[in-house]
């Protein structure tokens, strides 16, 4: 009875898509992110409601297409995640993790909407599971790594060749590099985005630390 289409499948849907975005939503709400609890809830829900209404077109009226608007939802809850990607002023990326699980919260709902609760709730504790619980895990891997990417700000009166012949001589090679313009620090110091690799095996946190006694270095972050 819950897969047609009636007033009992509908409540359960709603029903089931706020727990689903709920729990999504949760993770991103306790860690101060710019989309949360209710975002997610709202995404989830709207998505459900849209596949309702499909499936009543196509039943009722018998014409139409039954996931033509659940098409056109995947693809216009990209402007939605977009928003919501940012570029700080020292090129660091921030809110992609955000605007991918708004997007597959949407497909979660896209599949409770057509009355798929099997995928829907396995999809929903998969998702759940990548981002709440395998951040660690990211972080591990993150840190094992050779090659650091890093947005760094310098003093002009010295040299930036200096900063290189310093990586050179602890075994490092920059392999990739490109000047950042920084308007507001212009007049004290330069910018730049380089990434780090060592020539033999070295910790993350050795390469961090080095550049952190670099000479000439005022600032630097690391890019994710």
């Amino acid at each position: 009875m819950l897969r047609e289409l009636n007033f009992y499948s509908m409540v359960f849907r709603i029903i089931l898509s706020l727990c689903i975005g709920g729990i999504l939503g949760f993770d991103r709400e306790r860690k101060n992110r710019p989309a949360g609890f209710r975002t997610y809830i709202l995404v989830c829900l709207g998505s459900t409601l849209v596949m309702i209404t499909n499936q009543y077109v196509f039943q009722v009226f018998n014409s139409g297409d039954p996931v033509r608007l659940g098409a056109q939802v995947v693809s216009g809850v990209g402007f939605l995640g977009a928003g919501t990607i940012i570029l700080t002023g020292r090129n660091q990326v921030k809110g992609i993790t955000t605007a991918a699980g708004i997007w597959t919260a949407a497909c979660c709902g896209l599949t409770i909407g057509i009355g798929y609760y099997e995928c829907a709730i396995a999809g929903g504790i998969a998702i759940f599971i990548v981002m709440a619980l395998l951040q660690k895990l990211e972080g591990f891997l993150r840190k094992s790594s050779t090659m650091v990417e890093l947005y760094i700000e310098y003093d002009n009166k010295i040299p930036l060749s200096n900063f290189f012949n310093y990586i050179r001589k602890n075994n490092l090679d920059i392999v990739d590099l490109e000047l950042s313009k920084n308007a507001a620090l212009a007049d004290i110091c330069g910018a730049a985005t380089l990434t780090i690799k060592g020539r033999y095996r070295i910790s993350h946190d050795s390469i961090l630390n080095l550049v952190d006694n670099a000479p000439g270095i005022f600032f630097y972050i690391e890019l994710y």
